[in-house]
């Protein structure tokens, strides 16, 4: 929670749009999820972002689903409606649009590698499944994986989905992907590095996304573009899903170059 900049971009936003709202952060421990989602109504508050690692454990306490979140069995924003807590996964449309703003439709089909299980990994992956793209997801922890290609399997019609676990991904597994995606949570300050295998074998050619986001290039995006890889930072990500959450809580468009000039001071 502390490594947040989601209270410095919605206060900026609410601010230019004279919004009587404000944002703050409220870490809640592993055991107080249930509580914490329930007293949302009670204390009158609009909404909750929801960030790692309570993505999951969130949704048996909400009424409603989003057919993203419902597919994804992950919620990153709940918005309250008189007693009724409605989730939301706005993470999926924050990773299709960072994509479309850098390679537009051309990814469409194209192979993809995802790295985690976790929320960040579950919306990477049904943005590029809707996409058409031939997926392998890779974690450390088989069952993961294995769950995760389970879900987009079931979940997009048509959709490919191989797994691995990260013991047996190869340098070929790496070379023949067109999007390469850190999901997870290394590379953030404290969380350790990007597997090497993955890092040393990223081309020229590919599009390389990280979701951790940072005031500055994480060490995996800076070696992808020394490679020559086109890069996505998790800001972009960051920033969509924003704006998205932003117009569920208030009903109005985000103001979203506020926002990005919010988190760039």
């Amino acid at each position: 929670m502390s490594h947040s900049l989601s209270p410095r971009l919605h206060n900026a936003a609410f601010a230019a749009l004279g919004l009587d709202y404000v944002y703050v952060p409220l870490p809640v421990r592993v055991a107080d999820v249930g509580a914490a989602v329930k007293g949302l109504a009670a204390l009158g508050l609009r909404g909750a972002n929801v960030t790692i690692p309570h993505k999951g454990a969130v949704v048996p306490f909400l009424d409603e689903l989003s057919d993203d979140a419902r597919l994804a069995e992950a919620v990153n924003t709940i918005v309250v409606e008189g007693e009724c807590l409605h989730g939301y996964n706005t993470d999926v449309e924050g990773v299709r649009g960072a994509l479309a703003a850098v390679a537009g439709d051309a990814l469409r089909g194209e192979p993809a590698l995802v790295l985690g299980g976790g929320g960040a990994a579950r919306a990477a992956a049904l943005a590029l499944s809707r996409l058409g793209c031939p997926l392998t997801v890779v974690n450390r922890t088989p069952a993961k994986a294995e769950r995760l290609a389970a879900l987009i399997t079931a979940g997009v019609p048509g959709a490919r989905c191989a797994w691995l676990p990260l013991s047996a991904l190869t340098e070929r597994d790496v070379t023949r992907q067109r999007v390469v995606v850190n999901a997870t949570s290394l590379g953030m300050t404290g969380e350790g590095k990007v597997p090497a295998l993955l890092a040393d074998n990223v081309t020229a050619g590919q599009v390389v996304f990280d979701a951790v986001y940072a005031t500055a290039p994480t060490d995996f995006l800076v070696a992808a573009q020394a490679r020559g890889a086109t890069v996505i930072d998790g800001l972009t990500m960051l920033l969509g899903q924003a704006a998205e959450a932003f117009s569920l809580w208030t009903g109005v468009p985000a103001p979203l170059e506020v926002m990005r000039d919010a988190v760039q001071r």
